[in-house]
């Protein structure tokens, strides 16, 4: 248990965070601006170029963290651009697939690529850059341990 509480905005952790997190929003925005991406959009990709098939909306929502009531505007503002497909099963009307579309998997490589340059340009280690996505994932998971277990104390 921590027993030091911070007196300052800029020594507690949720706000480094935060200000990582905004500062890295307007990163990728600037990365990905000649794509006409949102940082949403190119995970959104980033999920179907790694899968290598077609998923249902609830897998990806699953697999982004998002639910259906933000991916459902996220990927009709996609298909508008021509970057996925939604396709309804036979079977069932209410599955609805999401895949690449010729677009998205011709361009897999310049989106890579021109994110890949924008790391090139910041000073950091392939190292360092390793253990930060580690460490900020032992964060991710402590807070998700911690969170279901206030939501289990809550009801």
């Amino acid at each position: 248990m921590i027993e030091h509480t911070p007196e300052r905005l800029e020594d507690e952790l949720c706000f480094a965070i935060y200000s990582a997190q905004k500062n890295y929003n307007k990163f990728y925005s600037e990365a990905l601006r000649k794509f006409k991406l949102t940082y949403s959009q190119y995970i959104t990709l980033l999920v179907l170029w790694e899968e290598k098939k077609p998923l249902m909306i609830k897998e990806l929502g699953k697999r982004l963290g998002l639910d259906t009531g933000t991916l459902t505007p996220l990927l009709k503002r996609m298909e508008k651009d021509d970057w996925v497909k939604r396709e309804k099963t036979n079977e069932d009307g209410r599955r609805v697939y999401i895949s690449l579309t010729n677009k998205a998997l011709e361009n897999e490589q310049p989106v890579k690529q021109t994110v890949q340059s924008c790391f090139y340009n910041m000073d950091m280690t392939k190292e360092e850059y390793v253990e930060d996505v580690a460490r900020l994932k032992e964060i991710a998971q402590t807070l998700e341990k911690n969170n279901n277990r206030l939501e289990k104390e809550n009801f």
